[in-house]
């Protein structure tokens, strides 16, 4: 074997992918633990007030609630405690339901992943179109117009775009449920709501794209030869404008989990994202720790797929083609 076999060996991303995505993970639990560790209140005073026990409660029975839930120790005991169950796999229990974190977790991640899929269903055939559009039309106004839609579109709040559609379509046009995971009727407008970032980010990216390769030197080659627009467009330029859509696979799909949040919250959807949001009103550390670590686990897996189907696209950087 070669010196420079050797190097790509112990550089490949199969070993190095690995130590990465432990490293995310443990950031992210930690960082979720301090916050919810600083927060002002106390847990098990949260539970008690729920569930709607008097002023003064026994003490041998507020401390039997913190053994149970590991909130007995010191801030460093609890950590650690914490991060020696997640390595067994172990998200602990709900402070709310005593019930396992990954049961609740499995339970809210369907409704989630549909309303997702919905989104990215959406997001992709309209931020491509929108990007498309943009270049070839060539009226100025309407060009520029569409061109600078998608930054219009990114800046708007996610709340107020969900707002503003179930006041035109569910309480004025009455077309569309305003709540609830009761059929694809209930699915259309959390999925509209979801979607408009997520296309306007995919229209900017392909569409500054798309502008960068129409000025390389094959497509006016092509061009000099008298090849159509529409095929010069679908058949060359598109191809190499999509890859860079790849680099924002995994903060695309960020913006899908924290849209959720939002968007479960104002349609009144059983997903992650209303648990979550549960979750850290109660301060039920342990739920939200699980929901941190789902996010960065999909994260992760996303960044991870990326770099694999990267080398398939871009032939450049494949591992056989580097010095």
């Amino acid at each position: 074997m070669s010196l420079i076999d050797t190097r790509r060996l112990l550089t490949g991303p199969w070993l190095w992918r690995p130590a990465q995505a432990a490293l995310v993970l443990w950031a992210a639990f930690t960082l979720s633990f301090a916050i919810l560790y600083a927060l002002p209140g106390d847990p098990i005073a949260i539970l008690l007030a729920q569930s709607g026990e008097p002023g003064t409660v026994d003490p041998a029975k507020v401390a039997e609630l913190r053994a149970r839930y590991h909130l007995d120790g010191s801030l460093w005991q609890q950590y650690g405690g914490a991060l020696w169950r997640l390595l067994h796999l172990d998200l602990g229990q709900s402070l709310q339901t005593g019930k396992p974190v990954a049961q609740a977790l499995a339970a809210a991640l369907p409704s989630t992943l549909a309303l997702a899929l919905a989104a990215l269903m959406l997001a992709v055939p309209l931020g491509i179109g929108l990007a498309l559009a943009g270049y070839h039309i060539r009226r100025p106004a309407v060009r520029s117009a569409l061109q600078n839609a998608p930054a219009v579109v990114v800046s708007l709040p996610t709340f107020w775009v969900g707002l503003l559609l179930l006041q035109l379509f569910s309480f004025q046009l009455h077309w569309l449920p305003a709540m609830g995971n009761h059929g694809l009727a209930s699915l259309v407008l959390p999925a509209v709501t979801l979607a408009l970032p997520g296309a306007a980010m995919i229209a900017q990216v392909l569409g500054r794209s798309i502008a960068s390769v129409s000025q390389q030197p094959f497509v006016q080659a092509l061009r000099s030869k008298g090849v159509g627009p529409w095929r010069l467009l679908c058949g060359h330029i598109l191809h190499n404008a999509a890859i860079p859509l790849l680099s924002v696979a995994g903060t695309l799909l960020g913006n899908l989990l924290a849209g959720a949040v939002v968007t479960e919250t104002v349609f009144s959807r059983d997903g992650v994202g209303r648990l979550a949001q549960a979750a850290v009103s109660s301060q039920d550390i342990a739920v939200v720790q699980g929901v941190v670590l789902l996010a960065a686990a999909l994260y992760v897996l996303t960044n991870l797929l990326t770099d694999l189907i990267y080398p398939l696209l871009d032939p450049r950087i494949r591992p056989g083609n580097r010095p």
